[in-house]
This record gives C-alpha cells, structure tokens and sequence, in this order.
C-alpha cells in the first residue's frame, strides 16, 4: 500500500510528536530508526503514515549534502513527504539549516513546498509570518523567548521566519497569511505564489490547520516542510473527505514502579522538572559533562553503578548533566553527550531489567537512543501533548516491547517525571 504520508523527523522528540497527530487521528504509523528496507516494512503492514527519525538539527549543511537525499528517497513512494522541524523552528546555516533541507527537498519532489510551522496544539502560533512560541502561561515572540532566544546551539534572533530562512537558503518563500486564510482565499493565496520555492502558511488555531490541509491535499503537495502542524492540518483534511476513518486510539499508559530519566538539557523547564523528580523520590545523579565528552569509560561506569543503586523496588533516578542554561561559553556537543548518555541508558535498562525510560532534550534522545539498537517506535499512549509514550521494535529481546518518552527541552509540566512513571 503506498503510504498517505511520510515524514523524517530532523531529531527524534519530534518524529514521535508525528506519531502522536497520527494516532490522535486515527492513522496507523510506524517511525523507523534506520532507512527502511522492504523487510522492514513488510514488519509493519498496517502503517499508513511512516517516518524516519534523524539527527539533522545538530547537524552541517555538509552532512545534510551527503546523507539527506539518500533518506528522501527511501520514503520517495509516498503521497507527501514532510520535513519534520521542531515547532520553534530553530537552527542556523551552519547547524540545522531548514533551509537547506528545504533546498534537498524541492530537488527531489517539486514545488512548492508547504511550510507550516505553527501548532497550535503546542501553543506555537504564526501571524504574518512571524513565530510565536509559549514558555509557561505565557507567549513570546520567538526571538524575544526566554529559552530558544538564547539557545546554546541555534538560539533564535529573528522571529520573521522568511527572513529566517533567507539567512539558510537562496529560495524565494512566500506566505499566505492569517488574514487571507481567515477570509477563505488560502488557497487562492498559495495559487500566487508563482515560483516560489516554498509557501509559508500562518496558523493560530486548529481552523486554520484546516484549511491549510484542504489547501495542501487539493493541490497534492509533495513536499512539506515544519512543525507536527503539517500532520495536524492533514489529518483534518483527510477525515474531512473520508480517506481516513479509523477511530483515534483511547488507550490508557498503565503505570510503572520504576523508572529511569536520563536528560542532556538545558533548558529551564527540564530543571524545573529536575527540581520537582526530587521532590517526588526521584534520585539525581550529576553526569561529570567534560569526563564524558572526553570519551571516559569510567564517568560511564560510574553513572551506570550509581542508576543502578537507586533502581531497586520502586527506584526511581534521573542522570543528568545540567539544571538549567549552560551559558554562552558552554561548547556545542550535544552529538557526543547524547551518544555518551545513550550507552550510560542502555547499559542501565540491561543491569536493572527496566521496562520504561525516559530521555529529555533532543539531541540526547536523538543520539541516546541510536545507541539501544532499535529498528523502530510505534505509539503507545498519551503522557502529556508533544511527548507521548511509545514502545521500541528491536531484535535484541531486552530492548524489544522498551517503553520509550522522549522530551524535548520545552515539553512537559512540572511534574512531568512522575507524570510519566504513571503513565499519564
């Protein structure tokens, strides 16, 4: 069966926000860990939505070059393709360029492409062109947002985001604006777009995914670039013309007794969480950041030792190597921490027999878990929006059936550990 609709998450918190549209949607999918092969697939027949979990955010437009068009066309056969971003859409031209990832895509599908990075789902909204983004109750422009303005990596200076992506790519973007949307000429608006190789589409609320949608499945867009916003909108479109009728899952996460957190964020929401796991009976365990990144076997021996201590009978513990920003000076090896943190998380899960863990910040689930020798994730559950439960598909029968969450630095409330152990 060709698939509706396939996407490659540019990290992995992301790709399994995908999963989640699409089971609150009632579309069975599948998200890979490596470039699908026809036995591969075949191991998951049902799937009408498939994705490929990456690591281009860290990554050169160099690396990009190399290895993007290979897995486009691995996922080539399917209606639309979406470049999958985080809904803050940040990056730079030196390290997760969207741009050129928009480049890679339009080369190998067409245009124009849609870029919808709105969700409103995840309180990120756009309004003439420009990206707003929520931390806590309240709502920033992205440039002016108390954690992805002074991102480590990719902090965000301008929140326009055409002129966003003109510091990443030559191509001329045009946008279809919350007015025109609201006045239904949406499609009329991405009609004028003449040669434009990508089409930005503003979106405040969940009506006006809804004419994106009908916008992207009446004009048969190949190629789509952003946020979950791209599955949302078409989602809604295809129940809206009975392509898909399935019944959104309303399964329930049992809970757990232990559980290990393992986190390479930053960023102040996961130290706030940090902070709370404490409260709640959670052990934290200090990663020595400088000993991993210099390859030490030993720091990793030691982490594994002391989560192990603590993973008894209803043990819970988190390792992490920061509670909160890091400060402009803080070196930009999120790649090595996150694979260092990942082989700490799979020696744990085999010393402790764990059956659920918890990764926190993108590159440490991106890179972590490349580690456990997984073939794939499925949806499990609902935990909380943006960061579901999902369970790993692998050969290795200790990591096959693993209970996976994985959260981006923003996701999650306060209490979201324990949130997660209990499964929702």
């Amino acid at each position: 069966m060709t698939p509706l609709y396939a996407f490659y998450g540019d990290d992995f918190t992301g790709s399994t926000d995908v999963l989640e549209q699409c089971a609150e949607g009632g579309v069975p999918a599948v998200l890979f860990l490596r470039e699908p092969d026809a036995a591969l697939r075949a191991r998951f027949p049902e799937a009408r939505a498939i994705g490929l979990a990456g690591d281009s955010r860290s990554r050169s437009p160099e690396w990009m070059d190399d290895n993007l068009p290979r897995a486009f066309a691995s996922l080539g056969d399917a209606a639309l393709v979406h470049y999958k971003t985080c809904s803050t859409f940040d990056s730079s031209p030196h390290t997760g360029s969207i741009g050129r990832a928009l480049d890679l895509g339009v080369a190998a599908f067409g245009g124009p492409a849609a870029i919808v990075v709105g969700a409103p789902h995840l309180r990120r909204y756009v309004a003439f062109g420009n990206l707003f983004a929520a931390a806590g109750a309240e709502v920033f422009r992205i440039d002016r947002h108390p954690t992805m303005s002074c991102h480590p990596v990719t902090p965000m200076h301008e929140a326009d985001l055409i002129r966003h992506l003109g510091e990443q790519t030559d191509a001329r973007i045009a946008l279809v604006p919350i007015d025109r949307i609201h006045a239904d000429e949406a499609d009329a608006a991405f009609a004028e777009a003449g040669d434009a190789a990508g089409v930005l589409f503003d979106g405040l609320s969940v009506e006006d995914l809804v004419a994106t949608g009908a916008v992207l499945l009446g004009r048969k867009v190949k190629f789509a670039v952003g946020s979950s916003g791209v599955t949302r909108a078409l989602v809604l479109a295809w129940r809206a013309v009975g392509i898909v009728e399935g019944e959104p899952s309303q399964v329930r996460a049992p809970e757990v007794d232990r559980l290990l957190v393992v986190s390479g964020s930053c960023s102040p929401v996961t130290a706030a969480q940090i902070a709370r796991g404490t409260a709640d009976g959670f052990a934290t365990i200090r990663a020595d950041v400088d000993a991993l990144l210099r390859g030490e076997s030993g720091e990793e021996v030691r982490l594994v030792q002391a989560a192990g201590g603590e993973l008894g009978e209803g043990g819970r513990a988190v390792i992490h190597s920061a509670e909160g920003p890091l400060g402009a000076v803080a070196p930009a090896a999120g790649d090595r921490l996150g694979a260092a943190l990942g082989r700490v998380a799979g020696a744990a899960i085999r010393q402790a027999g764990l059956r659920r863990v918890l990764f926190a910040g993108g590159d440490t689930s991106s890179h972590g878990v490349a580690q456990l020798g997984i073939d794939a994730l499925t949806w499990a559950a609902p935990i909380e929006r943006g960061a579901p439960l999902v369970r790993a598909h692998a050969v290795d029968p200790v990591i096959d059936g693993l209970e996976l969450v994985l959260k981006g630095g923003q996701m999650g409330g306060e209490g979201f550990f324990e949130t997660a152990r209990r499964g929702g």
